[in-house]
């Protein structure tokens, strides 16, 4: 079939629309009719280059839709169902897969960075030329396939616009609290950038019972947001963070730092920030040139945990659907998460607001009718 995209054809350049070729789902795999599809950092790092893929591609990779076809052996989604978009799928067979760390899945991650399927082939194509696929979804088009694992059925209750969030920016944010750094009741949580994933962390926190909820943010409209979703003091990369930190929490520091940001340099004062038996929990991807350090003797001395999180160290086809539970019982308002939504062919409006800070999360609409629902 044919469908619409918005194509990157080299870094540093605007996403062009062209009409391409979409093969037919093979074997544990899933068509979907995109209804809408948040607009990430992770993409506007690859167009800038900052995050390397290849090229020509097809971006995107927090959708949710509308399934249209189904390949050979996928018993768990039809043709109709509703369903959010995972960008990381498992193969639920190697070491880290049985050991209940699925975002690990050794299976994935070639896959993902090559820009092909799981089979290390591609769906979508213009002419004669492939065209790579991004995370596995490649959203930014009007109808897409995915692996079977990545496409999780969701009640048709849930606006399409809520699930798309739910399957990237909401579970890393929600999840480098919950099931990485595992904020308890009482504790002190600094987070860095209220952006989508900086949000989400902060609601994650508040619902985890955090006393002191402390954000660092640059951009005005974002602080706003911080306060709205559960921040209880918010400053600015200016203010002296340490002391302020240390100050709220009778000299100790954040029994909790998440760093949603990942700018270079921005760990050490993370680490500063916490206290000693406390969590860094980095979220947001630096540069793949950049490096950073900690104090030795102070990391052992102090017994601090420096960690990872990728896409929220979850189990997707569990959490997703938890995610979305807790906003239907009201307590997890990702709705509020959307500050600006655009049509399919606003998305390199989307993507300047984006990069110009303007938005908590901005999402496209691709189909309408489907967002409507």
């Amino acid at each position: 079939m044919e469908t619409l995209a918005a194509v990157l054809e080299e870094t540093a350049s605007p996403l062009t629309f062209r009409t391409l070729t979409l093969d037919e789902p093979g074997a544990g795999e899933v068509s979907v009719k995109i209804a809408a599809t948040g607009v990430c950092a992770s993409d506007a790092h690859t167009i800038s280059g900052r995050i390397p893929s290849p090229t020509p591609t097809v971006l995107g990779h927090e959708g949710a839709g509308v399934v249209t076809a189904v390949g050979a052996g996928v018993p768990h989604v039809g043709v109709g169902d509703h369903v959010a978009l995972s960008w990381l799928p498992s193969c639920g067979r190697c070491r880290y897969c049985q050991a209940g760390r699925p975002v690990l899945c050794s299976a994935s991650a070639p896959a993902l960075l090559a820009g092909t399927l799981l089979d290390g082939t591609v769906r979508l194509h213009d002419g004669d030329r492939d065209v790579y696929h991004y995370s596995f979804l490649s959203t930014f088009a009007e109808h897409t396939v995915v692996p079977a694992a990545s496409a999780i059925k969701i009640p048709e209750s849930v606006p399409l616009t809520v699930a798309a969030l739910a399957g990237c920016g909401v579970l890393t944010g929600y999840g480098a609290v919950v099931n990485r750094a595992r904020v308890a009741p009482g504790d002190a949580v600094l987070v860095y950038g209220a952006g989508g994933v900086g949000l989400s962390a902060i609601m994650a926190a508040r619902l985890s019972g955090a006393d002191h909820i402390v954000v660092v943010e640059p951009h005005p409209d974002k602080r706003d947001g911080a306060t709205i979703f559960g921040a209880t003091r918010v400053l600015t990369p200016e203010d002296n963070v340490v002391a302020e930190v240390r100050a709220l929490t009778g000299g100790q520091g954040a029994d909790v730092t998440i760093d949603a940001v990942g700018k270079e340099g921005l760990l050490e004062q993370a680490f500063d920030a916490t206290a000693p038996g406390g969590t860094v929990v980095c979220v947001g991807v630096p540069a793949a040139t950049a490096y950073a350090s900690v104090p030795a003797a102070r990391f052992v001395r102090e017994e601090k945990y420096l960690t990872g999180s990728l896409y929220g160290s979850s189990r997707p086809t569990q959490d997703i659907p938890k995610l979305l539970n807790l906003f239907h019982t009201g307590k997890l308002p990702i709705d509020k998460l959307i500050s600006k939504t655009y049509r399919f062919e606003e998305i390199n409006t989307a993507f300047a607001d984006l990069t110009g800070g303007s938005n908590r999360r901005g999402v496209v609409i691709v189909d309408e009718e489907l967002a409507g629902r």
